[in-house]
């Protein structure tokens, strides 16, 4: 065994013994040296009974973009079962894009991971990041990033199609010393020609150096997102669609960060969208509050409605798709609503628009315009499906792929603001 001043088998144990309870560990590897080191110094430590609450198993991902990939899978796969861990690999199956492709492969990878987890009943997903890799991600954030938000680079721990969490225990070592406790180990590692690749974004800052240190740490990344949970939840009533704030409310948010912060991310949630506002549209709507204009702007899918008594929220009218849910199937509609069909017959989903709103003898204005965009849900035949057929649940649509452990308390105040449900908070905490 590796000795205990080590600084990979320091980390690794600390790491271990943040679980409070028992606890299956699912390790991403590819066979690269940051992941064979996190696998082999996890394995080492298990194997000192040390952790009896800890299981740990293993998953490659065939991404099938190159030759060989499937044999390099092999190699992981006596790797792990020489250090006696149950190991399985998933491919990506199907044609891959033309352009976006390292984006793809990013998405595709944690859905299989994700997958793989919960075929498995794995408590969490393991990742091998390094100091490395969080320099060059900050760096390539910091070339697209005007306003500095995200400048904190990846967090320690994201919670993946808000199903399993990933942490990330190697992100204070750099991999430099992964491989020295790899070699000191006797252990070889694959090297993926990829990373050699100039026509990658993360290669081309590699190459020419890349920062030193995030610019935000997570304690700043997290007070942001708290101080902009409570500015949401004590300003921000919400029914049916509709977001309102008072004008003492918006006059805050244009002066403070973190206010401002919960604006653009609940008019994300509200449009359905991953993304808050571009920097251009985020502009034109400072401009717009800030005139003190008594209109309506729209941006983002989403209409800013400038009252008297305050700034109202709704997603606009165009551009809502139909959905159609064959008996017994659920999907997402429009980016803000999973439903599931419940009934034994096909349904559609669609924006109610002034069908139903006739009948909304009650609702005027912003809320009426709100109502409007809401859905419906209809038998193929046009029978309103009866109460009990669907299950509708709002989906915070900025976090629903991926919420890193900083935006923990943000992403849970528009949970509880859209009604939906609380996320949860990663297994070692």
């Amino acid at each position: 065994m590796a000795r205990a001043e080590n600084p990979v088998v320091e980390a690794t144990g600390r790491f271990l013994k943040s679980f409070k309870r028992p606890a299956r560990l699912l390790v991403a590897i590819s066979g690269g040296s940051d992941s064979t080191g996190l696998l082999v110094a996890l394995a080492t430590l298990c194997a000192t009974g040390r952790y009896p609450g800890i299981t740990l198993s293993a998953c490659t991902i065939d991404h099938a973009l190159r030759a060989g990939s499937a044999d390099e899978a092999k190699w992981v796969e006596a790797l792990c079962a020489r250090h006696g861990i149950p190991h399985v690999t998933r491919r990506w199956e199907g044609e891959k894009p033309a352009s976006g492709l390292q984006a793809a492969a990013r998405a595709k990878r944690y859905d299989l991971l994700v997958d793989a987890a919960t075929e498995l009943g794995a408590d969490v997903i393991l990742a091998a990041h390094t100091s490395d890799d969080q320099n060059e991600t900050v760096a390539m954030r910091a070339e697209r990033s005007k306003d500095g938000i995200g400048l904190s680079g990846m967090a320690d721990a994201v919670l993946l199609n808000g199903a399993v969490w990933l942490l990330r225990p190697f992100l204070s070592l750099d991999r430099a010393t992964v491989r020295a406790f790899l070699v000191a180990r006797g252990e070889t590692w694959l090297d993926d020609p990829s990373n050699r690749n100039p026509h990658f974004e993360r290669v081309r800052i590699r190459e020419r150096g890349a920062a030193t240190n995030p610019m935000r740490s997570f304690e700043d990344r997290h007070l942001l997102s708290e101080r902009a949970a409570a500015f949401l939840i004590e300003n921000i009533r919400a029914e049916s669609g509709l977001f309102a704030a008072s004008p003492a409310a918006v006059e805050a948010l244009l002066i403070d960060p973190a206010a401002w912060r919960g604006l653009l991310l609940l008019a994300a949630a509200a449009g359905g969208r991953a993304h808050t506002l571009e920097t251009a549209s985020a502009a034109r709507l400072r401009a717009f509050l800030a005139s003190g204009r008594l209109s309506r702007l729209t941006a983002g899918r989403v209409v800013f409605d400038r009252r008297r008594d305050g700034l109202f929220l709704y997603r606009e009218r165009r551009g809502i798709d139909m959905l159609a849910l064959p008996a017994g199937a659920a999907g997402l509609w429009d980016g803000r609503y999973r439903v599931a069909n419940l009934t034994g017959q096909p349904i559609v989903v669609s924006a109610a628009g002034d069908e139903e709103a006739q009948g909304d003898t009650v609702l005027r204005g912003a809320a009426l315009r709100a109502r409007h965009a809401m859905p419906r849900l209809k038998f193929e035949d046009g029978g309103m499906v009866p109460e009990g057929g669907v299950c509708v649940e709002p989906s915070i649509a900025p976090y629903a792929r991926f919420l890193p452990h900083f935006d923990l308390p943000l992403a849970s105040a528009l949970a509880r603001i859209l009604g939906g449900r609380p996320f949860s908070s990663p297994p070692n905490e």
